[in-house]
């Protein structure tokens, strides 16, 4: 598979130090950078696919007319949250 490049990135020399200064044993700035590049995208594509859901949802229940009452729903996540606590302890 052939590679390709991100555009050069520029930056404030005080960015750099800090950037450099957390780099993990043996880590280097292209894999960090490589990492925070690949993250933020994975972080972009479900935060698009969390909204793309809600807005299908909404579409639906509009549709449909089938709504759950906002006390339906946090009482089934306090119930989660009861469980997990138990399931911690």
């Amino acid at each position: 598979m052939k590679t390709s490049s991100i555009p050069p990135l520029r930056v404030s020399p005080a960015l750099r130090k800090k950037a450099e200064s957390l780099l993990e044993e043996g880590e280097t700035l292209s894999a960090f950078l490589l990492d925070a590049v690949t993250r933020n995208i994975e972080y972009r594509e479900a935060r698009q696919s969390f909204i793309e859901r809600g807005l299908a949802s909404a579409s639906t229940a509009r549709k449909t007319g089938n709504y759950v009452s906002a006390d339906k729903v946090i009482g089934k996540l306090e119930g989660m949250l009861v469980k997990a606590k138990k399931r911690a302890s």
